[in-house]
């Protein structure tokens, strides 16, 4: 970890308060990975041996259901901590992580994070807020998919992808990260047959664009109607 400079993380929020040489330690007591796409970074229900900071690309976080099946519940963006099992007061890993693009990762032994949350300002009041933010956005996507229509539960599923990690090209707005109709169906609780038909219907419609894991968002404006949210 020699060569990695703190002024990566001298902006992200855990350590925004810190000084440049307190971040220089908490470097140093790091070790980095690259995960490839579709790489599991640890699994639901594992000792929680290591928490995180995702440094490049994004994550897919899913919750198993008691009847077994597989949840997309959130997508962890770049510059966030994740793993943080300590902070939920637990000693496994509620949910699995997943690397949605080609990944890099910091992390830190589980056993540190009582430490830094002692020691350093500002570690543990933003990595809880971080915390409450994700907790939120799961509960409102179980809600959805308990009281939502399909199509609106899709709609919202596309739009907060959008919202997070898009970036504008030539045809709309780019979900940043490789993303399937399978992926869309885990996340929203529907049947692949019925994403791919929404999906087609709104391509027809001029609302999205796919090809091979990628989709456009063409006409956000129409997006958000579909979803329900006001705006």
């Amino acid at each position: 970890m020699a060569k990695l400079d703190e002024s990566l993380l001298a902006d992200l929020p855990p350590f925004s308060r810190l000084e440049r040489g307190q971040i220089r330690d908490i470097l140093s007591q790091a070790s980095s990975r690259r995960y490839d796409e579709g790489m599991a970074i640890f699994s639901e229900g594992h000792d929680a041996e290591r928490f995180y900071l995702l440094l490049d690309g994004y994550l897919r976080v899913i919750r198993s259901t008691e009847g077994g099946e597989e949840i997309i519940v959130l997508h962890i963006a770049p510059g966030q901590l994740f793993g943080i099992a300590r902070a939920l007061q637990r000693d496994t890993y509620p949910a699995t992580a997943i690397a949605a693009a080609e990944s890099i990762a910091l992390s830190w032994p589980m056993t540190l994070w009582d430490e830094f949350t002692k020691t350093y300002e500002g570690f543990a009041t933003e990595s809880y807020k971080t915390l409450g933010r994700r907790l939120g956005e799961i509960q409102t996507t179980l809600t959805e998919m308990a009281t939502q229509a399909v199509e609106k539960r899709v709609a919202c599923a596309v739009l907060r992808m959008m919202n997070q990690s898009g970036r504008r090209t030539e045809d709309g707005i780019e979900i940043g990260f490789p993303i399937t109709r399978q992926n869309i169906s885990d996340m929203t609780g529907t049947t692949l047959h019925t994403v791919s038909r929404l999906l087609s219907a709104w391509e027809k419609d001029g609302v999205v664009a796919s090809r091979r894991k990628h989709i456009i968002v063409t006409n956000p404006h129409e997006l958000v109607l579909l979803s329900g949210a006001q705006g």
